[in-house]
């Protein structure tokens, strides 16, 4: 008799169910989607993760470390760090469209996860620092100020442009924008 490897099998529902809540978000996506990309039957996608919204928050959580620090924070180098996590996000569209989903479906929950309360304390802390020290614009609030920058980076990116020279010309456009943003007065 075979056993099963219980560790391989929650990662392939994990990896089936992100594809599956990018794609339709939570009202949308099906379990019996989910397990037919995962070889898994639905019952155990149950016994492993709850119900549909605990499995939303289980594919969140799984990526939430790649979504948040994959690209280094640069507080001094504002634009630089818009670019960079463009780049990302027109690289990675699936993760970035599972954490809107996430933020439409399930709001406030995202924030409530440690990894995101953790990565924002150390990207507030560097901000204000960076504001203190005259490095970046003190004109809006830190927190109010990576809102914006996340929205126009995330939104910049889930809508560019499909040719290269048009994402090129967005991404250029975007760290113009951040830098006039956050260059001191």
């Amino acid at each position: 008799m075979a056993t099963r490897d219980s560790a391989a099998t929650k990662q392939r529902i994990l990896n089936a169910a992100t594809a599956e809540f990018a794609e339709y978000g939570l009202a949308g996506a099906r379990v019996d989607r989910i397990a037919i990309r995962a070889e898994a039957n639905k019952q155990l996608i149950y016994a492993y993760f709850g119900n549909k919204e605990d499995l939303f928050d289980n594919a969140l959580a799984a990526n939430i470390s790649l979504l948040l620090d994959t690209v280094p924070f640069t507080a001094d180098d504002l634009p630089e760090y818009a670019a960079a996590l463009f780049d990302f996000a027109v690289a990675h569209p699936q993760l970035i469209r599972l954490a809107r989903w996430h933020q439409l479906e399930r709001p406030g929950v995202m924030n409530q996860l440690p990894e995101t309360a953790a990565s924002n304390a150390l990207k507030l802390d560097a901000m204000a620092a960076a504001q203190q020290s005259g490095k970046i614009s003190d004109e809006l609030p830190a927190d109010q100020l990576l809102a914006l920058l996340l929205t126009l980076i995330h939104g910049g990116a889930e809508t560019h442009i499909a040719s290269e020279d048009g994402l090129a010309v967005q991404r250029e456009t975007l760290v113009a924008g951040v830098r006039r943003l956050t260059f001191p007065t």
